[in-house]
């Protein structure tokens, strides 16, 4: 029996992002005797050990924050001058990508893709500039591009957006589909009774604007005192956002749950999701949100192409807090029938991991040939 075709993966590190959430499920549901996947990651991340258990390899080489931009081009090079037997490198550093395409070309990789997850960048103005400048070689040195939007492939490839592969944000609809048993569990876990909950899951970061639901959930609690907020992740910006909660004096409201593997199951006991993003490319969590039946508040900063058509989202702008505490205020979470089963329209709607994951074997194999 051959063996398989080993397609390497470009990430920081494997933790639980939207990007990273994609390519397990994608790796959980690809025919790994035909398709095996490599990691090259710069940091230590949750799934490594999940990734060793399914047959992957993890390589790893210092970030640019720790080596500077001539020593992580130096580890560039050096790790695809010695690993160029892969015929496929697929980069989801977003402009980052264009410093892995350029080295890998360089050595002799056949195939690049550079895939886009995002519709704005983090950092400064340097940063920034950085990241553009990095940019600018992944045209020249991509095979394919790939987005998770057509507004993710606009933000990285503009006038060539067109050419990009739209690989969709798939899950497996099943594990979130609404269950009161499991809605009733989770609940007594986290000590909830009749309160009305909403929930949010990202990353602590500029780009998910914790500080203004923080705010906005303030406000809501002076008109409805019955609610509580869970907020899912870790990050960066956790510390600042606690600070917050204390000066507005609403911790024994808020729980921070931190790096969570039950999201299907927490997903249940939402009423409610918000997320009031700057930016974002097509986010995996407002997907699982939709399966699980969950009315979403969200930025209307978001691509509209998020919303399934499940009657779940609605768009809210960023400038008026107010809006969105009085919205939240008139909500009456019985309106919301969440045994229909959603599961039908996510599949049609093409956001079935396993329909994702077939045609991306079918993609490495044709081009490993």
């Amino acid at each position: 029996m051959s063996k398989p075709i080993r397609v390497l993966h470009v990430v920081v590190n494997m933790n639980r992002g939207g990007a990273e959430t994609l390519i397990m499920n994608l790796y959980r549901n690809i025919n790994r005797s035909k398709v095996q996947f490599d990691f090259l990651t710069c940091k230590e991340g949750v799934f490594d050990q999940e990734i060793k258990e399914l047959g992957g390899t993890i390589h790893r080489i210092p970030y640019i924050n720790e080596v500077g931009h001539f020593g992580y081009i130096k580890a560039l090079n050096n790790f695809f001058s010695n690993h160029n037997g892969y015929k496929i490198v697929h980069s989801h550093l977003n402009r980052m990508s264009g410093f892995v395409v350029r080295a890998a070309k360089k050595y002799g990789i056949r195939y690049c893709i550079s895939h886009s997850h995002n519709t704005g960048g983090e950092g400064g103005m340097l940063a920034k500039g950085y990241k553009w400048y990095s940019g600018l070689f992944i045209p020249s040195n991509s095979n394919y591009t790939f987005a998770c939007s057509q507004a993710a492939a606009k933000w990285l490839f503009g006038s060539k957006s067109n050419d990009a592969k739209l690989l969709n944000n798939g899950i497996e609809p099943e594990m979130f589909s609404y269950s009161p048993d499991i809605r009733m569990m989770k609940r007594q876990e986290l000590e909830i009774s009749d309160q009305l909950v909403l929930g949010h899951v990202g990353r602590f970061t500029k780009q998910k604007n914790h500080k203004f639901l923080i705010e906005v959930f303030a406000d809501l609690v002076k008109r409805r005192p019955n609610s509580i907020l869970l907020l899912c992740g870790d990050g960066v910006l956790r510390k600042d956002i606690e600070e917050r909660v204390n000066e507005l004096n609403i911790q024994e409201k808020v729980k921070f749950l931190g790096v969570r593997s039950d999201i299907n199951h927490l997903l249940q006991a939402f009423d409610l999701f918000l997320f009031p993003s700057l930016h974002e490319g097509l986010p995996v969590t407002l997907i699982e949100a939709q399966a699980a039946g969950i009315p979403c508040f969200i930025s209307d900063e978001i691509t509209r192409e998020v919303d399934l058509g499940l009657d779940l989202i609605k768009f809210f702008n960023l400038t008026s807090r107010d809006l969105w505490v009085t919205e939240l205020e008139k909500f009456n979470g019985e309106i919301v029938d969440r045994h229909t089963s959603k599961l039908k329209k996510l599949r049609d709607r093409g956001y079935d991991i396993k329909n994702t994951a077939e045609w991306l074997q079918d993609f490495y194999i044709l081009n490993s040939r």
